[in-house]
């Protein structure tokens, strides 16, 4: 065995051993205790203060070379009606203000003050922005603001200096004028894999850079470029930049700036040692808002008729899915519930708590119409349901790298729903949406528990779900995380197959009576017997002998690299 992957194997059997520890409860347990830390991150970090996901109550870490898993004996409960909020860094408890993906800001960088306050740094905006609302202000790239008001979360009150204009911003479309999260080849908080995902999509040329926070080292940046070679194709190296105790930037001791953009400045003209010179900086595409707007962020039940139904997505059981706009002025998708599907009140009261849900992978609720025909507003999604994408459209033509992203991306999505302490119930391709870029996110967390339709609810007839159901589920209605984990091992049969139904050739009731008897599905054709391996660990009949999310995570992100350097030295640095 080469000796990396006998590393590998050690630290993904000690996440394994550990697996079974973590414990879980319903998210509408009356016992639940509150969350202790409201300063979550969308990923595993190190901090002196808060642990993975924020939270600071034991942990045990384990170590992978360029980046850190967290295992935790006791993750806060969910029984609450908040939860951290893993999008927004501006919190009122701090001195100064944490913006843009997670650089803290001096007096002199960005801390915002109060209305009337004097010294206010001016902000820069990154991107074009259309309002979407009176109350909102329309602006362009480029164009300059004094920030009057930053109590409002995710949206500041904010005066044009170019137009004069006064109204609402989005605080993630703008930046500190000459920081370095103004530049365009500043990403902030991207994890490795995301950069890849971003930096490999269509249009990029080899040259294609960015920079981002260090996964590993605080303080610290890694630059991620993409590269091409006869043999690999086209593919990413990853260089680390480490600082100065001077404040100094550098790749090479020998090659030391006082600043990022003068080390991009250089690497610009000349390689010097990286795989190629830097040429131009990866496209990035729009934020995402989790709120139609500053009105809807708190009165997030809409009018009906505010919503304009354009284009029919699909129909289902319960209701169909709709391309529509919000205000006239926002895309949006629209699920429409066929009257009798759930009780408005129940839909309501889980609304409250998956609207504070906030994860890249997840798609988000933006809006809901709660009186029947009930309404759930979300987020667009370009590319439709994972299943019709695999079957029908783009996704026939993908092969297994691409598919073993889409799979991780779920694990991330899913890793971050057990973190929470909830549980999505309905796992599967069909409640996968696709956007640009093969972006991945899961959609329909948590509304399987609340149809009351008999045939459904019953767990036989054939609404329900059986092929993606676990034993436990199917038979006694013990539906946990680890359940959700036997859903994802059916998952990856999907996608490996192009969107074959599962247990092919055999109906509900005979699935059922063979699981129990220990039939599981065999390797499906040209599916690599590792990662059938994996299937079968997530078809455990003990559901505590199942994997984490975050080992699956960690073990499908690292499925083709584990061969390969992390961080590449340079040649001549």
């Amino acid at each position: 065995m080469h000796p990396r992957h006998s590393q590998y194997a050690r630290r993904r059997q000690e996440l394994r051993n550990r697996q079974g520890r973590v414990s879980y409860r319903c998210c509408s347990c009356p016992s639940a205790k509150e969350s202790r830390c409201q300063g979550a991150e969308t990923r595993p970090r190190v901090s002196s203060s808060h642990g993975p996901s924020g939270f600071s109550d034991g942990l045990i870490w384990a170590f992978c070379e360029s980046r850190e898993w967290a295992v935790s004996n006791h993750y806060p409960s969910f029984g609450v009606t908040t939860i951290p909020n893993y999008n927004n860094f501006h919190s009122a408890t701090t001195q100064g203000v944490t913006v843009f993906g997670g650089v803290h800001t001096s007096s002199q960088s960005g801390t915002l003050r109060s209305r009337g306050g004097t010294g206010v740094t001016l902000f820069v905006a990154l991107y074009d922005y259309e309002a979407r609302t009176e109350d909102d202000l329309s602006f362009r790239k480029g164009e300059r603001f004094q920030i009057l008001n930053s109590t409002e979360g995710d949206w500041w009150e904010a005066r044009s200096l170019t137009t004069g204009g006064t109204g609402y911003i989005p605080s993630n479309y703008v930046a500190p004028v000459d920081s370095i999260q103004a530049e365009d080849w500043y990403f902030g908080k991207l994890g490795r894999k995301d950069a890849e995902r971003q930096l490999l999509s269509n249009g990029n040329a080899r040259g294609t850079f960015l920079i981002r926070e260090s996964e590993t080292t605080k303080g610290a940046y890694s630059l991620s470029i993409q590269d091409w070679d006869d043999i690999k194709g086209d593919h990413v190296k990853h260089y680390k930049i480490r600082k100065l105790d001077s404040g100094g930037y550098y790749i090479t001791t020998r090659a030391q700036f006082e600043t990022l953009q003068q080390l991009v400045q250089h690497y610009s003209a000349r390689a010097a040692g990286l795989c190629c010179r830097l040429i131009v900086p990866c496209h990035k595409g729009m934020p995402r808002l989790t709120d139609l707007s500053v009105k809807t962020k708190d009165v997030w039940e809409i009018p009906r008729e505010s919503l304009q139904l354009i284009k029919r997505l699909g129909n289902g059981q319960f209701g169909e899915v709709w391309m529509g706009t919000w205000n006239g002025t926002t895309k949006v998708a629209v699920k429409t519930l066929k009257p009798g599907t759930m009780s408005p009140e129940s839909f309501l009261e889980e609304a409250q708590i998956m609207k504070k849900l906030r994860h890249d992978k997840l798609v988000q609720l933006y809006a809901v119409v709660s009186e029947e025909p009930i309404y759930i507003v979300t987020e667009y999604m370009s590319k439709g349901s994972l299943l019709d994408f695999l079957k029908d459209g783009e996704g026939r033509g993908l092969k297994l790298p691409n598919l073993v992203d889409m799979a991780a991306q779920v694990a991330a999505g899913m890793a971050y729903i057990e973190r929470m302490n909830y549980i999505h119930r309905d796992l599967r391709s069909a409640n996968i949406l696709v956007g640009d870029s093969l972006v991945c996110k899961i959609a329909d967390f948590g509304l399987a528990r609340l149809i009351e339709d008999n045939e459904y609810t019953a767990r036989q007839g054939a609404k329900f779900p059986i092929k993606w159901t676990a034993p436990e589920a199917a038979l006694y209605g013990k539906f946990t995380i680890k359940s959700d984990v036997w859903s994802f091992g059916i998952l990856l049969t999907e996608l490996v197959t192009k969107g074959r139904v599962p247990y092919p050739g055999m109906n509900n009731r005979e699935v059922l009576e063979q699981v129990e008897r220990g039939y599981r599905m065999p390797c499906p054709q040209d599916c690599p017997s590792s990662l059938h391996e994996l299937m079968v660990q997530c078809w455990k009949k003990d559901p505590e002998e199942r994997p984490t999310f975050e080992y699956l995570q960690a073990f499908l992100e690292d499925y083709f690299t584990a061969t390969e350097p992390q961080y590449q030295p340079g040649d001549n640095l």
